[in-house]
């Protein structure tokens, strides 16, 4: 089973602001020659992780992260002006003419495959290639599926915690309460609101517990933005229309990509990969038997190292590498 690579330190770190608000952060690693590939995290409002940058081979890929707005490190923290998928298309966009690369490859799991594929459909012609794991769609039915019914019966015991914070006669649109919640001045009640939110996310994400990555959901600065942030996406269903990723997909669908989900995914389920399967017939759709969602997950791993390894391969006499 292929693990991840070593962790690796950043050769460039920037700083970009991309308007009046928002300033990204934005870091590269690996071979600054080699085949550009953008990570895209997952939420929305998580941040980039601490693994982020070990699903690539340093020496055949140049490795960008970013935050995305209100998250991580990107100022304002926990920020929902101008925030929405459309401006965070704009954003990597941006980044994309900032770094210099004509053409890069998009890597998104969560909330980073709904990003990655608005983004290769809005410019076709910049993405060499997708790897995508978990996939989520961004519709309402996922959404209610994760927040409302579905995962809680999977998760009952973990359910009463998430519900707790919220009274009980505002439980029939648990996104919109903690929206509420997270807009009030009370910042006990905020801060209790935000933990069980993420904590809610790190409990079901994993077949196995992962306590170290429910630790690190729960962080109080990153549950903060988690919760704001994505109550703020999904109460607006991602600003999406319905259905339109799958929608779309005769704009991409010639190009190359692999789709990794784990068949026992509570928080976006089998289902998805198979929807965007069925529109994308071109692309590979790896179903890991024994794992959830998480990207830490052992077989999780080894699926997408193994996904770029091959996506390295395909582009690697282009770049020199």
């Amino acid at each position: 089973m292929l693990p991840l690579y070593p962790e690796i330190k950043p050769f460039a770190r920037h700083r970009l602001k991309v308007d009046d608000v928002h300033d990204l952060y934005i870091d590269e690693s690996g071979t600054p020659d080699g085949i550009p590939v953008l990570f895209l995290h997952a939420g929305p409002g998580s941040g980039c992780e601490f693994d982020s940058r070990c699903f690539f081979d340093p020496e055949k890929y140049r490795i960008i992260l970013f935050d995305q707005r209100g998250a991580g490190r990107s100022l304002p923290h926990g920020e929902l002006r101008d925030n929405t998928t459309a401006h965070l298309v704009a954003d990597i966009e941006r980044i994309r003419e900032y770094a210099g690369v004509d053409e890069w490859m998009l890597f998104g799991g969560g909330w980073g495959s709904t990003l990655a594929l608005k983004y290769a459909q809005t410019h076709p012609d910049r993405v060499l290639s997708l790897v995508l794991r978990g996939v989520f769609l961004g519709t309402e039915d996922e959404i209610r599926w994760v927040y409302q019914t579905g995962t809680s019966q999977f998760f009952p015991d973990h359910w009463e915690d998430f519900v707790r914070p919220i009274p009980e006669d505002e439980r029939d649109d648990l996104v919109g309460s903690y929206a509420q919640q997270m807009q009030g001045t009370n910042e006990l009640k905020r801060m209790a609101a935000a933990k069980a939110w993420s904590a809610w996310s790190g409990h079901c994400a994993t077949v196995q517990p992962h306590q170290r990555l429910i630790h690190h959901y729960s962080d109080a600065r990153r549950a903060l933005s988690r919760c704001k942030v994505g109550t703020h996406y999904h109460a607006n269903r991602c600003f999406l229309e319905a259905d339109e990723l799958l929608t779309n997909m005769p704009t991409i669908r010639h190009l190359p990509a692999t789709i990794v989900h784990g068949r026992f995914d509570m928080v976006c389920p089998l289902e998805n990969a198979f929807r965007l399967h069925r529109a994308w017939p071109g692309a590979q759709l790896f179903i890991v038997r024994d794992a959830g969602h998480s990207a830490t997950e052992p077989t999780i791993i080894d699926a997408l190292i193994r996904a770029t390894r091959d996506m390295a391969s395909r582009f690697e006499e282009q770049f020199g590498v």
